[in-house]
């Protein structure tokens, strides 16, 4: 009975990777709403964003929440002009999308000085940046590539559910506490 599990979980990772893998064409069919029309593509019924964190995601927002949290953990502070350099991207564009952060109140923005997140900023950025972890670390088990992983994990990050993440979780914790299973799931990728 143990082989015919670990021979079912291997399979079932096996499609998972498949899926994860075959990234945001797939993933995008699968889980995004499809046209606008309230359903997603196997036809349930989307969720209606309701709480005020939530609807402030977009990736962009998150993008820049989770670049920001970072500077402000490594360097204790973030400029406009080191937000700007770590996302590769013009000063203008970081004043309005900080702008447009101060305005929902996710950070306090100075101009000339710094910023620094409110409580519902940080609580978003921090949320974000575990959701980074938690697909990293699931990816990495399989030995990818890290700029795989990194372009794959940036791709996920913005589009994945509550309930899939805690599966991919949990998944990353069993398969961490079984190294055998994990190799034998490497020599098949």
């Amino acid at each position: 009975m143990d082989a015919y599990r670990t021979a079912l979980a291997v399979r079932q990772m096996n499609w998972l990777l498949v899926f994860l893998h075959n990234g945001s064409s797939m993933f995008q069919r699968l889980c995004l709403p499809s046209g606008g029309k309230g359903e997603y593509a196997g036809g349930m019924p989307a969720k209606k964003r309701t709480s005020s964190a939530e609807k402030h995601n977009s990736a962009a927002v998150e993008d820049y929440l989770e670049r920001i949290l970072e500077l402000i953990n490594t360097k204790g502070y973030a400029r406009v002009v080191d937000i700007a350099d770590s996302l590769k991207i013009s000063q203008a564009s970081v004043t309005n999308m900080v702008q447009r952060l101060d305005g929902e109140g996710l950070l306090k923005y100075e101009k000339y000085r710094g910023l620094a997140l409110t409580a519902s900023g940080e609580a978003l950025a921090i949320n974000i940046t575990r959701r980074h972890r938690i697909l990293t670390d699931f990816l990495r088990l399989f030995g990818l590539d890290e700029d795989v992983i990194y372009h794959d994990v940036e791709g996920m990050e913005h589009h994945i559910s509550p309930p899939t993440l805690k599966a991919i979780e949990a998944l990353t914790t069993q398969l961490s506490r079984q190294p055998n299973l994990t190799a034998r799931v490497r020599a098949e990728l």
